[in-house]
């Protein structure tokens, strides 16, 4: 079993990652226009899955990992995280288990109204507190330690940017 204190480092190791894997996609879409991109956070650095060139991405993450260190925690979050969809995908079916749960004499069609009307109301609901937990769990924008320490392509449209922190 891991002890505690190991598990809690990797979990900010990977945090602190996501939050570059977020301000490098933000750099790259600023300079390049948006594309076609994926990216997946890990305890040792980030994945983009999307043909970038790899002197661009190297200077991208450069840039990224300079601006959160000086403070611009805001490229930290993006609209087009993950989080975004599983945080709207959690709320609306609360939502939705909710109104079906409460209406449960009313006939198929009321309930099905009602459903849609709930759903709809979690996704509003959801749209502040995707930012919300990407804030305060899954991103971590404190890299004043951390340094980029290579990048490797594994396909054209595969790399990964590889990142050490000092303890």
């Amino acid at each position: 079993m891991f002890p505690l204190n190991m598990v809690r480092r990797w979990l900010d190791d990977v945090r602190r990652n996501h939050a570059l894997e977020h301000a490098t996609v933000a750099v790259l879409f600023a300079r390049k226009g948006p594309q076609r991109l994926a990216g997946r956070a890990s305890g040792n650095g980030f994945f983009i899955l999307g043909n970038v060139d790899p002197v661009l991405l190297q200077s991208c993450a450069d840039e990224a990992l300079i601006r959160l260190q000086r403070g611009e925690s805001n490229l930290a979050v993006s609209p087009m995280c993950g989080t975004n969809l599983a945080v709207t995908g959690a709320v609306c079916a609360t939502f939705t288990m909710a109104s079906l749960a409460r209406n449960r004499d009313k006939g198929a069609r009321q309930r099905f109204g009602d459903a849609v009307s709930a759903s709809t109301m979690g996704a509003l609901a959801a749209q502040p507190l995707g930012r919300i937990v990407q804030e305060k769990i899954t991103t971590r924008p404190d890299l004043d330690r951390t340094q980029i320490t290579h990048i490797r392509h594994f396909l054209p449209w595969l790399a990964k940017v590889y990142t050490h922190r000092d303890a």
